[in-house]
């Protein structure tokens, strides 16, 4: 099958180094302490922060920071395929572990350690007359933040959008974070390098790359690949994928930056 034509277009008209048309939104989970819906193409993906909170299981407390879970989730509804996946298949759980380790190395996790918190408690003393005391003891309180990411329609580059919609849910929950993280896909297919792929080109059975970086600290936390490239082709992809990357960045600053002039708006600022 031919990806590219001889005029230089893919299937769906996008230029080899075009990417589809970004699209995002913050705040759209009300009860969350931050939210973002964000689209690549087709692929529409939404998430939630929760936290910093008590931490709800003591065996997974951390002494030294706070402790970062990740759930990811599709739809049932996201693909054609209809038949209903079991919670925490091998896949999904997969993906949750690559989320979470690529939001762990942007999270300032080390700034929410273990807290000591004092309680008071009240008790009488009577020696020569009554006296009462105060006793002061200290409760240790652990902190986690949660991240949940489910996937609304599937139509390739999923993780990257994941791991988009979860950094900007980050930043709306007021996270003290690094840097963002932003995440772009490219591959190779018909001796051509191909930016941000759909599901079709995913699919083809063609060498991709799946990236994350922290494009302000040039650091990558994430870098995937399906199938062997020359190092000479590697490294084109692996541009081009910064490339999509550092774009998805200056997005997502703009878009951070609206939702803050809306908010000193409407506070009459």
């Amino acid at each position: 099958m031919e990806y590219v034509s001889p005029e230089g277009l893919r299937l769906d008209g996008r230029r080899p180094m075009e990417m589809r048309q970004i699209r995002a939104d913050i705040g759209v989970v009300a009860k969350a302490d931050g939210s973002a819906l964000f689209e690549m193409g087709n692929t529409k993906v939404i998430a939630a922060v929760y936290g910093p909170r008590e931490v709800q299981n003591r065996s997974q407390q951390l002494n030294d920071s706070a402790l970062v879970r990740c759930e990811y989730t599709m739809a049932n509804f996201s693909t054609g395929d209809r038949m209903r996946k079991p919670k925490g298949d091998r896949r999904s759980t997969e993906i949750s572990l690559v989320i979470r380790q690529t939001m762990e190395a942007c999270i300032m996790t080390h700034l929410m350690p273990r807290s000591q918190v004092p309680l008071l408690h009240l008790g009488e003393l009577f020696l020569h007359e009554c006296v009462v005391c105060s006793f002061l003891s200290l409760v240790s309180l652990f902190f986690q933040i949660d991240i949940f990411v489910q996937v609304l329609q599937a139509d390739g580059g999923t993780r990257s959008a994941c791991i988009n919609a979860a950094s900007l849910a980050l930043a709306d929950a007021g996270i003290p974070m690094r840097d963002l993280v932003t995440s772009c896909s490219a591959g190779y297919l018909n001796s051509t390098p191909l930016l941000d792929l759909n599901y079709i080109e995913d699919s083809a059975g063609g060498a991709d790359v799946t990236l994350g970086i922290m494009p302000k600290l040039d650091k990558v936390t994430l870098l995937q690949m399906d199938a062997k490239l020359s190092v000479e082709t590697f490294e084109n992809v692996m541009q081009l994928a910064i490339e999509g990357c550092k774009a998805v960045a200056t997005y997502i600053r703009e878009v951070l930056l609206e939702n803050t002039k809306q908010l000193e708006y409407r506070r009459g600022i």
